[in-house]
């Protein structure tokens, strides 16, 4: 009988093309399954928390696999695992988890967080958007406030998704400036394709006074992609916490 595991890791983007399996190109999903069907010695499949795109940085993210090897037995199963996945990417945690856990289902929230640097740093160049344009962090801490009146986000959502709504629940959505760096942080139950993004790319023109808060809530209320303001560039975001319910994990000392 096979074991389910949740498996929780980091991985810089930058030379991935994003979370999900692509056909010629390498992905995320594609290296965990290849490091764990190789250690294992069978055919792993592994489910994502959710998918990222191309470029863009998880500080913490969780897939769930199941094995019929009891990889816990090995303590050092974690080490083989970053040993073969390479610079990029890192194992922090495997947990046995029950049956019917799902680490894309069972989450309550995600958190993203969104880096814009205003000075030029060529070690942030990778993990930050260099954007040089004076901002109003106030207005765009006020556009923040308007997010939580609204449910509906198709104005910030990718075309033609599979997914059945474009709610969401926004819990938390906050800039903070310091040190030349804007640091953007919000808190959902779910998000949208490119939604995080989206978001950034519209408030950044109302920190530069091109669009005023009656006009980002006339953005909202239009459900209209091409109202909103250009995506943010990839390279500034990162997938920072998901949150699950205590009795999901079973951990590894239980």
């Amino acid at each position: 009988m096979k074991q389910r595991y949740f498996i929780e890791l980091a991985y810089n983007g930058t030379r991935f093309h994003g979370w999900q399996v692509q056909p010629n190109a390498k992905s995320v999903q594609e290296s965990l399954e290849k490091a764990l069907s190789t250690i294992c010695r069978e055919s792993i499949a592994v489910t994502g928390a959710g998918r990222t795109d191309t470029g863009v940085h998880a500080s913490y993210f969780v897939a769930h696999f199941e094995s019929e090897k009891t990889v816990l037995d090995h303590p050092d199963f974690t080490y083989k695992m970053n040993s073969f996945l390479g610079p990029d990417l890192v194992i922090f945690r495997i947990s046995k988890v029950g049956p019917q856990a799902h680490a894309r289902f069972d989450a309550t929230s995600r958190t993203y967080h969104y880096f814009i640097n205003q000075r030029k740093d060529p070690f942030a160049r990778e993990t930050s958007w260099y954007f040089t344009r004076p901002l109003d962090v106030h207005q765009m801490n006020v556009a923040c406030a308007v997010l939580f009146d609204y449910i509906d986000f198709t104005s910030f959502s990718k075309l033609h998704t599979d997914v059945k709504t474009n709610n969401c629940q926004i819990y938390y959505a906050r800039w903070v400036e310091k040190d030349q760096q804007l640091t953007f942080t919000i808190k959902a139950d779910r998000f949208l394709r490119n939604m995080v993004r989206a978001i950034v790319g519209t408030m950044v023109e109302v920190g530069q006074g091109k669009l005023d808060i009656p006009g980002f809530r006339q953005v909202i209320e239009a459900k209209d992609r091409a109202l909103a303001g250009a995506s943010a560039p990839p390279q500034g975001l990162f997938l920072a916490n998901i949150a699950y319910p205590e009795d999901v994990f079973q951990r590894m000392e239980d």
